[in-house]
Order: structure tokens, then sequence, then C-alpha cells
């Protein structure tokens, strides 16, 4: 079992784990029950149903606390799910201050469910302080924050937000998504809550859904342990089993997502083609030296706009990529292409989608990690 002072790499194979008490399995099993003996009532080993506790989640969970750096952690059935568990620490009339450039499906559970129960949100850009600091009120109960976003890859300071929460009852949450605790600590940036969909890079292989929370506070792990139990939206054994293994080879995974993201960006940028590429990594690139300071790298993540910003234009290299496969989701070993305005973040209004910078020509990549070579050599025929 690794320590608390061991180095990255080691606690994603060893952080939180040890051989399984019944007979010594190196690897967790996966305990396939919904509920457990008791030899009187209230007499039994930790377990008495699995909505409320299952051993591989365990694992899991115990492994998410490891690697964000974190005290506690909570696996959810997915990313959505863990948002909304968040959520639910509030009360109608409290306020939440959002970045404006987020994940679709985060903008609908917001909007569409949770403002009825008179949860009011305020979405700002989050570049700079100065937005979020004027939202601020008595009522303000939760800041959310993407970093990098989606699908803008705009950096958001995340000391600098959590030093507008000091001595309030304000939480910070961070969606660490795209960076991973591989890239990006946001516990140790000041953060109270981290959220992932672990769907993606944690897992690794698109072969699974989970959401996931990582907390330092004992009382807030408390509270949101209550909410998983009582709302229910639990990942199952087996897809707990699956991102535990993904987890184990998140290091040297990132690391080549890192490396071929590096390459496409600079390839996109020098094409004649291409009229814009987001990709924090580029010094030209909004938050640049903030992405540099709270990054270990800039990811695999990277949005562009071919020459014109034709709808017409974009739909047709989605549909011409061979290597790269046109599909929802991301942080795949394969790479994913995917056109926000129809897919991703077709929920988020026009005009709202629009003035946050995702226009209608937008292409966004999850680089995968085949080889660089011929990732580009499909991205060049694709746009012809």
């Amino acid at each position: 079992m690794a320590s608390k002072n061991s180095k990255f790499n080691t606690k994603t194979i060893h952080g939180g784990q040890q051989p399984d008490e019944a007979y010594g399995a190196v690897m967790p099993p996966i305990y396939q029950t919904s509920t457990y003996a008791q030899t009187t009532p209230g007499g039994h080993k930790g377990y008495q149903y699995s909505r409320s506790a299952n051993p591989t989640r365990t694992a899991l969970e115990n492994s998410l606390a490891s690697i964000e750096g974190g005290a506690y952690g909570l696996a959810f059935g997915s990313g959505i799910a863990a948002i909304d568990a968040v959520i639910k620490l509030l009360a109608p009339g409290d306020e939440v201050i959002s970045t404006n450039d987020l994940y679709g499906g985060t903008y609908r559970i917001f909007k569409k469910i949770f403002e009825k129960f008179g949860i009011v949100f305020h979405f700002v850009g989050m570049q700079g302080t100065n937005a979020v600091r004027k939202q601020i009120n008595s009522r303000t109960k939760l800041i959310w924050v993407e970093t990098p976003t989606n699908p803008m890859m705009n950096i958001i300071d995340i000391k600098a937000i959590a030093a507008l929460t000091v001595n309030t009852e304000i939480l910070l949450a961070v969606d660490n998504t795209f960076a991973t605790p591989y890239l990006q600590k946001p516990l140790e940036l000041g953060a109270d809550i981290v959220m992932h969909s672990a769907t993606k890079y944690l897992g690794g292989h698109s072969d699974t859904v989970v959401g996931a929370l990582v907390v330092k506070d004992k009382e807030l792990a408390e509270k949101l342990y209550f909410i998983q139990n009582a709302s229910g939206a639990v990942c199952g054994p087996m897809d707990s089993f699956l991102v535990l293994r993904g987890i184990k080879t998140l290091h040297v995974r990132m690391q080549r997502h890192c490396e071929n993201g590096k390459a496409i960006a600079e390839y996109l940028k020098n094409n004649p083609k291409i009229e814009k590429v987001y990709w924090p990594g580029f010094e030209d690139h909004p938050n640049h030296l903030i992405a540099k300071e709270q990054m270990k790298d800039f990811g695999g993540m990277i949005s562009f706009v071919p020459k014109g910003g034709s709808y017409e234009d974009a739909i047709k290299i989605v549909e011409k990529l061979q290597v790269f496969t046109l599909a929802e989701s991301l942080g795949g070993v394969e790479s994913l292409a995917g056109h926000p305005a129809s897919m991703t973040h077709a929920s988020i209004p026009k005009e709202e989608r629009l003035s946050s910078g995702v226009v209608d020509a937008l292409i966004r990549l999850s680089v995968g990690i085949e080889d660089v070579d011929d990732l580009i050599k499909d991205i060049e025929q694709a746009i012809g």
C-alpha cells in the first residue's frame, strides 16, 4: 500500500489498495453481490447492502482519494450523478456561480433540473476573478469551475478563485475531468471538491460510465456519503473494477496523450486551412502562464475552427476522419472527434453557446495514444 508521501505514479497502482483479505488477490475482486450475510442484526463485516457500500467500489473510492490527494472518495453511476450530489448540498434560494463555458450536460442539469427547485445559477467568464467577485453575495454557496473548460480549453486560476472563498461558507468545486490528477491537483490549490467523469481519462478505455468526487473535509464527506446512499446513483462493482484498472495506467497514458496532443496542436496551428486552434500549451493561449503553473502538462484535448468558420466544412471534416472516430465522450486510448454545437453542447441555447465561443464550425478532438504520424495523416486527408 502506497503512503501519503508516495509519488503519483506509485499511487495510481498502489494508492489506497491492499491485497484482498479473503485470499490475498493482488487485484481487487469484483464483488458481484447486492447483499451480505449477517450473523445477527447488525453483525456484519462492514457491508450490508451494495447501494450503501461494496468492497470493489470501496477500493475504487480509496484509489480516487489517493491520486487526488484527498481523504475521502465517492464513486457514482456517472459524472452527472456526481454533480447531482454536489448540488443536493444546497437549499432553495442558494446561489451558484459557474463558468459560462462548460459541458452541456452540466449546464442542462443546472438549468433544467435544479433551477426549478429554487437554486439560482449565474454563468460568468472566469478567466479573471472580477466577474466572479461581482457575483458573490450572502446567498452564494458554491462556485463551479471547469479547467481546462469544455470545449474552449479556457484556463481558470483555481488558486485565485479559491482565495475568494477564504473565511466564507462558499464551496469551490472543480471539474478535473480534462486535466486528471496526473496534470492538476485542485485540492492542493484550494478547492473543496474535485469532480470527475471517470468515464473519460480515469477509466481510459471507453468501456464504462462512472462519476467521482474527492474531498478532504470529513464533515463535507459525510454529507456527500449521505446523499450518495440516500439518492442511490452509485456505480456497480464491474464498473468500479474497470475504472480502478484504468487508473493503474493513467500516468503512462496521460504522458502519451500529452505528447500526441502537442504534435497535433502544432500541426493544426501551422495549417493554412485552419483558422483557430484552442490548446493551453500555446504561449498565446489565454492564461497560458496559469496553465503552466497549475498543470504538469497541457493535455490531449484540442478544439479548432476550419478557415471560414463554415458549419458545412466542419461536418465534412468530421465525417471524413478514419482513424479518429466521430463520437461523444473523450479520454479513451482511441482518438475521438466531436462537433460540440450538434453533439455535447446541443443542450445549451445557441445564443449562450456562441457567446462563450462555441461556434457552429468548432471541432473538438480527444487525442488518443495511437501513432501520432497516423493521426496527423488522418486529419490532413480529412481537411483536404
